[in-house]
């Protein structure tokens, strides 16, 4: 190599001379790792996509360097989505996918001057899981949301009945409140009454209270 070109126009005199030249594009670029299979620590199959963002850092050195950087830097990443993946059991995974995105990133960074780029970016995109892991998966997910569920109903069934237990005492103590409470029981029932017949010299309120069986004696 003689010397790299920047920006311009350029002639040659190529008599008696061969001349060649390499472009080597400077601009970011993406790889994406699609369905890599990764063994868990708790020896569960599962495949990975992960994207990554670099550059070319050094042209010259590239050129010097490199002889097909995508057949290189494929394989690379692929060993460093297993390294740190494989050091992680299931659960662990679906839980940190963001800091083993982080690992992953720290793990390409290191290894970046071997292929002459700079990492932008790195992290994984989706987790596939095999269908019976799936399967078994929505059912615990399915059994942990019922659970919360009857939890949620036991806990407002005790709060309802505490509050009746103290209504109760409330009205036990307070003949007033007990008579208010019975009038409005009683303007419950007659809202849903077409039609009412009274006789006797009782009152209707007290009619009506000895006909439910919540009437006291005076």
């Amino acid at each position: 190599m003689q010397e790299p070109l920047s920006k311009g126009v350029y002639r040659f005199w190529n008599y008696n001379h061969v001349i060649s030249y390499s472009v080597i594009d400077m601009k970011q670029k993406e790889l994406d790792i699609v369905g890599q299979e990764i063994l868990t620590k708790d020896k569960i199959g599962i495949r990975m996509n992960v994207a990554c963002m670099y550059k070319v850092r050094d042209a010259v050195e590239f050129v010097a360097t490199i002889s097909d950087l995508k057949t290189q830097l494929y394989p690379a990443v692929q060993l460093a989505i297993r390294e740190i993946t494989g050091n992680y059991k299931l659960d662990e995974i679906l839980e940190a996918k963001e800091q083993i995105s982080k690992e992953i990133y720290g793990a390409l960074k290191e290894r970046e001057n071997m292929f002459c780029v700079n990492f932008l970016t790195a992290g994984i995109k989706d987790i596939i899981l095999p269908g019976e892991i799936r399967e078994i998966m929505n059912s615990v997910l399915v059994a942990e949301k019922t659970a919360q569920a009857n939890v949620i109903s036991r806990r407002e069934e005790v709060a309802s009945t505490r509050s009746l237990l103290n209504t109760a005492k409330l009205m036990d103590e307070n003949q007033t409140l007990y008579r208010l409470k019975e009038l409005e029981y009683l303007e419950r029932i007659c809202e849903k009454v077409g039609e009412i017949s009274v006789n006797g010299s009782a009152g209707i309120v007290e009619q009506l209270g000895k006909m439910m069986g919540t009437g006291r004696q005076a």
